[in-house]
């Protein structure tokens, strides 16, 4: 799962690297990342959030009473969900100009008129996304875990030739006036769609090869009212997470041009090393977790949700130190290519450096939530959220006034991350409200060592890079950034994961239990 992952997230950051050379860090990509942004939201609302939190659980309860009586919840639940996405996006493609004006605000340096044209576009992806959550949360209760790691891949490599197709076309984009049929809009918008298309066709086929047969199921069925409960408390929590999402794309729009696709950019960066290590570990434990709930043992549950946080921390401490310490090396080796420039690219990179901050809080508080949701409780995690983004909303208009334009996309960053932080801590206080003890001790000393590791991984990299730093930098811009890159990159990863090797951390134990053995 975890290389399938990372070969998704790969493939997923060369399409964006691709993006940003052929239409830069400005106005365009803004008004392109906006629009791509609404289906998401859209399906977030309706289904994607309430299928990937609450179906899981449901299903594995289902599928514990008898394989049909899982198969028939699985067909209804497909059933209901293809009639919404698709109801759902009548309306939303309708809605287009409301929607791009609700997330744009009054101040924006967007195209209203171009965002609209790129929504038109894009938001009958709904249904594909939708349809892929969906199939994903069958495919895990049912052990399938490879085939919906690698289907992103089958997005990113349409996205990748439609931007091939793209450079290729003669002209630019015209914002003013903006014309709906013009080839190179078609292309990027239309392209975009097909990605996630390709992407849930390859969800559909996995479900076949698992002998799994659909047929359509109406009419009332007696967890409609179990799931409805979890659903609508899923849903507020999703709502919630939206408002502080269009908080988060106002603000950051009143910064400089280009201010919007940075901030996106930057935190789809930080998601990396989550979406590969984290998810995975996720998806892996949902189901355990899910089972220990059923099955009533306590002990069981919070073991593994405390697995799930030390291993978050062990995993994922030294990726974010690397992208907090290199993170502008980071963005100009990446982004200054093609349209873009160095100085929109070493500000990206500096944004991603803050949003890396809030990587390990935001995996811990991420598997808290999935723990809440597998006991079947859907109003504690909106609670949460609502305490995060109250937060990080307060901090966001608070920078607004403090910070120059140049610089509010990264107080922005600053916020999310903050309020991870905030999230990791409330949630644990409220697990162990809950159920008593929760090993909080043995998870912050986990932590602390991780990042003990990670500090002085940090520390070897920047006194070497200080070192260097004069020497090599004739290089140029863009190959000095590489080359700091790789100095941290060795010294903080290596030493990092190195010296955790070396501390009393159990869930290292495996790791030198195999490197005994192949030395010995």
């Amino acid at each position: 799962m975890a290389v399938a992952t990372m070969v998704s997230r790969l493939s997923g950051l060369f399409a964006k690297m691709l993006l940003v050379w052929v239409l830069g860090l400005g106005m365009i990509n803004d008004s392109y990342t906006v629009a791509n942004t609404l289906p998401t939201v859209v399906n977030e609302l309706l289904l994607g959030g309430v299928l990937t939190s609450v179906a899981v659980p449901l299903l594995v309860s289902a599928r514990q009473n008898s394989e049909e009586e899982g198969e028939s919840y699985a067909q209804w639940m497909i059933t209901m969900g293809v009639v919404l996405l698709l109801a759902a996006t009548v309306l939303a493609v309708l809605a287009a100009p409301l929607l791009t004006e609700l997330y744009l605000g009054p101040h924006t340096r967007a195209n209203r008129e171009l965002t609209t044209a790129f929504a038109y576009l894009l938001l009958p992806g709904i249904v594909f996304y939708g349809l892929s959550a969906l199939l994903m949360a069958i495919l895990n209760v049912r052990q399938v875990f490879g085939p919906p790691a690698w289907a992103p891949v089958m997005n990113n490599v349409v996205i990748i030739a439609t931007v091939a197709v793209y450079s290729v076309l003669p002209g630019e984009i015209s914002a003013d006036p903006v014309r709906m049929g013009q080839a190179k809009l078609l292309v990027l918008g239309v392209g975009t769609m097909l990605g996630i298309a390709a992407q849930s066709s390859v969800m559909v086929l996995s479900l076949r090869r698992t002998g799994f047969r659909f047929r359509w199921r109406w009419g009332w069925d007696r967890r409609l009212a179990e799931f409805g409960a979890l659903a609508g408390w899923v849903v507020l929590y999703t709502v919630v997470s939206q408002i502080g999402m269009i908080v988060a794309i106002r603000v950051a729009g009143q910064g400089t041009p280009g201010s919007v696709a940075t901030f996106h950019y930057a935190w789809l960066l930080s998601q990396v090393p989550y979406g590969v290590l984290g998810v995975s570990l996720l998806q892996a434990l949902m189901p355990r977790i899910s089972r220990s709930v059923a099955q009533g043992d306590t002990e069981s549950f919070v073991r593994d949700v405390g697995l799930g946080s030390r291993l978050s921390a062990v995993l994922l401490m030294p990726v974010s130190a690397l992208m907090l310490t290199a993170g502008s090396a980071i963005g100009v080796a990446f982004f200054s290519l093609g349209q873009g420039s160095v100085g929109a690219a070493d500000r990206l990179g500096v944004t991603l450096g803050v949003a890396s901050a809030g990587i390990v809080p935001f995996a811990i508080t991420m598997l808290q939530l999935r723990a809440f949701y597998a006991m079947k409780d859907a109003r504690t995690p909106m609670l949460i959220n609502v305490i995060m983004v109250v937060f990080r909303t307060a901090v966001c208009y608070t920078l607004l006034v403090w910070l120059d334009p140049r610089q509010l996309v990264v107080g922005v960053a600053l916020s999310m991350s903050l309020s991870f932080f905030v999230g990791a801590v409330v949630g644990q206080c409220w697990l162990y409200h809950r159920l008593g003890r929760m090993q909080t001790r043995r998870t912050l000393v986990g932590v602390g060592w991780s990042l003990l590791a990670s500090s002085i991984g940090c520390g070897c990299a920047f006194a070497a890079w200080y070192a260097l730093r004069e020497r090599l930098s004739g290089f140029g811009e863009v190959a000095t950034a590489w080359m700091s890159l790789g100095v941290h990159g060795t010294l903080v990863l290596g030493l990092g994961f190195g010296v955790m090797l070396l501390l009393p951390i159990p869930e290292m134990g495996m790791i030198r239990q195999r490197l005994r053995g192949l030395l010995s």
